[in-house]
Parts: structure tokens; C-alpha cells; sequence
């Protein structure tokens, strides 16, 4: 069940059900697919395409997947998604989720990421958020399950860090923390 990714990425596409179209990038190890042709793998790759929104996303998913709700690893980097949408937190099983070079302006969007308890790595540099001040700590207090984040492990000293800026940042609105979109 843990084949390669399902790799559609460099696809020109400008939304994700766009992907039902196109045939996944040919890989070192090939795909495997079961008896209904759909793919033995728990990984996707949309990454490098022109993706604004992930309307749509489930249906691609229950498209190409034998256990499309096995998914744990989701690469949605370099496109142009400005927040982050309920549907992943749909994804219970998501591990990895790269969402670095896109146009996340507000921190508070990281917030929805709560429900996903196995969650452990993350991307978000790239994106506007992480000019605003206390990133690492915002995400780390939001996300504490987090063993990497931005292709850096978490250290026990940012731990202790996330846990005390959790415990005041109460006071704060995560608005407070986003950056302008202009």
C-alpha cells in the first residue's frame, strides 16, 4: 500500500479536478493499481501547478485511490493557494503536508489544522505568514504534535517555547499575527 506517490504535479493545473483529465508523471518505481485501476499508494503530489483552491480535492482523491482515505502525505507546494481549506482536515490519516511557496497571507488559517491529530510534518515557508512575527511559535503552540516543520526538526527547547507562547497568546487574536495581503 506504500508505492510511490500519485504524482501530478507540473500539470499546468488551474484547479484540482482538472487532474481527473491527466495521467500521473511516470516515476522510478511504477504505480500499482488494483483490479479497479485505482492506485496502491498513500501519497499525492499536485505540487508546481496553478492551483488557487482544493474545490474538488476529495473527488480527485476517491478517483485515483484504492483507500483514498489511507492518504498521508499531500504535496501542495509552489501553487497559489491563499488559505487553507476544511477539506484537509477531512484527510484523518494526513502525516505530511507541504504547503510551502504558496500565498498564505493570514497565520490564523494553520488554526484548521488542529483536527489532524497525525500530523507530524509541515511546510509553510514561502508564504506571507512566515514574515509575520513569532511564525515558528504560533505554528509549533497551534500544532504541537509537530516533529518537522519547514524541513527543520522541532527541538525540545522550541517545545518548551510553543508551550509558553501558547499559554499567553491567549490574550492575542491570531489577526493580530496575520500580514496584510497588498
Amino acid at each position: 500500500m506504500y508505492g510511490p506517490p500519485v504524482d501530478l504535479s507540473f500539470k499546468n493545473l488551474s484547479n484540482v479536478a482538472g487532474a481527473l483529465a491527466e495521467l500521473p508523471r511516470s516515476l522510478l518505481r511504477p504505480l500499482t493499481t488494483n483490479s479497479k485501476g485505482k492506485y496502491l499508494s498513500c501519497s499525492l503530489r499536485l505540487s508546481n501547478n496553478s492551483l488557487t483552491d482544493l474545490v474538488g480535492l476529495q473527488y480527485t482523491i476517491n478517483h485515483f485511490f484504492a483507500q483514498p482515505s489511507k492518504l498521508g502525505w499531500l504535496d501542495l507546494s509552489f501553487n497559489k493557494i491563499t488559505c487553507i481549506e476544511p477539506v484537509l482536515c477531512k484527510l484523518k490519516e494526513l502525516r505530511v503536508l507541504y504547503l510551502h511557496g504558496n500565498s498564505i497571507w493570514n497565520l490564523s488559517e494553520v488554526d484548521k489544522l488542529r483536527e489532524l491529530q497525525h500530523l507530524h510534518t509541515i511546510t509553510l515557508h514561502g508564504n506571507l505568514i512566515e514574515t509575520s512575527k513569532g511564525y515558528r511559535n504560533y505554528v509549533l503552540s497551534v500544532l504541537p504534535q509537530l516533529k518537522k516543520m519547514d524541513f527543520s526538526g522541532v527541538t525540545r527547547d522550541e517545545r518548551v517555547m510553543a508551550d509558553i507562547w501558547r499559554s499567553h497568546s491567549t490574550k492575542k487574536t491570531p489577526r493580530s499575527l496575520s500580514v496584510s495581503a497588498e
